[in-house]
């Protein structure tokens, strides 16, 4: 893999809602965007503001019909997921969606700490979950099709939620003294991270529901957290500048990225910004990392690398999510705006194909008992850079 040089360009800018006076009175925030899994519809959140009233809304845009839609979910709409289920079938007992058609649904995360559930095609809305006490911060959808949802709320727990009975709560994780920002489901569907304003991210089985192990290692609140595509890595961001990327089997810390203001290279006479980092997210073929920060830059980071590739721009980031084909980068800002960035596109080598086709189904431990060189095992857990 050769790291491309070329800084992220951007592409195009939503601006969802009706305009936005810009004063103390009003504000327009989008926490959450998401992409589908197939790449064909988008969504983001926009949660405005004002003395006297309250308006909020999701927003979907389909690639392919040129459609949108705009969901009214009555409350402040803070965190965003989709999921693709598979056709129902004859037979089955109130399926959400028609016999024998794919279903995409989209939950949302509420202020009043409910979860809506829509079919996205349609717009219905298909369950309200009940059970959070507070803002419904994010959620996330296991990524292997099952209509299985974790919630994480500011009620400093995560919910375990399974659709196909009904959107029955099956689990309460508790563990967090502080609000939990952040969720996140490992691609093999085995664990789950979850990041609070605390020091540490838990770490959660998600077979038996139960705490793995704390990852501490960041000196200040950890806000957000992403699997690699294998499941072979875990990065976490945090309030003190640092991404740390982790080993989820045996929570070894393999690297840390410090985010070093570059202040001077994009206007000598702003003020000094903070390097606080608000969001992580690794490119689907898993060789990139991009971070949004309060430093008003989006940085795109190569593996192996401990500085940036590619950095640009932006004002007020609160989110990012790369498209699932790679190739670009969706971010959100505190102004209600949504922007589309380049990002490097890359031809995996052999060496890492097979590496990634090993590591989703191999755990660390797995690889360290095969009977192979040392050198090839180092490869294989991430530990050559």
């Amino acid at each position: 893999m050769k790291p491309s040089g070329e800084e992220p360009v951007l592409l195009a800018e939503l601006k969802p809602g009706r305009p936005q006076r810009y004063d103390w009175k009003s504000s327009c925030e989008t926490w959450s965007v998401a992409f589908s899994p197939d790449g064909a519809w988008f969504a983001c959140s926009c949660k405005t503001s004002e003395r006297k009233s309250r308006g909020s809304k999701a927003e979907t845009w389909s690639r392919g019909a040129a459609k949108e839609k705009t969901l009214e979910c009555g409350q402040i709409v803070w965190g965003l997921a989709f999921s693709a289920w598979p056709a129902a079938e004859d037979g089955d007992t109130d399926p959400a969606c028609d016999v024998g058609l794919p279903c995409l649904v989209l939950a949302t995360g509420l202020n009043d700490g409910q979860i809506k559930v829509w079919e996205v095609q349609t717009g219905h809305l298909l369950f309200s979950l009940l059970g959070h006490q507070d803002v419904v911060r994010d959620l996330s959808f296991a990524p292997n099709g099952s209509p299985i949802l974790v919630s994480a709320s500011r009620d400093k727990t995560l919910r375990v939620w399974d659709l196909s009975r009904d959107g029955r709560q099956v689990q309460v994780l508790s563990g967090h003294v502080q609000w939990v920002y952040c969720c996140s489901i490992s691609p093999d569907c085995s664990m789950l991270c979850s990041a609070a304003g605390e020091k540490s991210a838990l770490l959660w089985s998600m077979r038996s529901y139960t705490l793995i192990r704390r990852l501490e290692g960041h000196q200040s609140s950890v806000v957000s957290c992403d699997f690699s595509p294998d499941s072979a890595l875990l990065v976490t961001a945090s309030y003190d500048a640092c991404v740390i990327m982790w080993d989820p089997y045996t929570g070894e810390q393999l690297r840390t990225l410090r985010h070093v203001p570059l202040y001077s290279m994009l206007d000598s006479s702003s003020e000094i910004h903070t390097s606080s980092l608000r969001s992580v997210c690794f490119s689907p073929e898993g060789l990139y990392l991009a971070t949004v920060a309060d430093d008003r830059l989006l940085r795109i980071w190569a593996l192996e690398l401990r500085s940036p590739v590619a950095f640009a721009p932006m004002t007020n980031g609160l989110c990012c999510m790369y498209f699932p084909h790679g190739g670009f980068i969706a971010t959100g800002t505190r102004d209600g705006h949504v922007q589309f960035w380049t990002a490097p596109r890359v031809l995996s080598s052999l060496k890492h194909l097979c590496r990634k086709a090993l590591r989703t189904f191999l755990t660390t431990y797995q690889v360290l008992a095969l009977p192979i060189p040392r050198k090839l095992k180092e490869f294989l857990t991430y530990r050559t850079f």
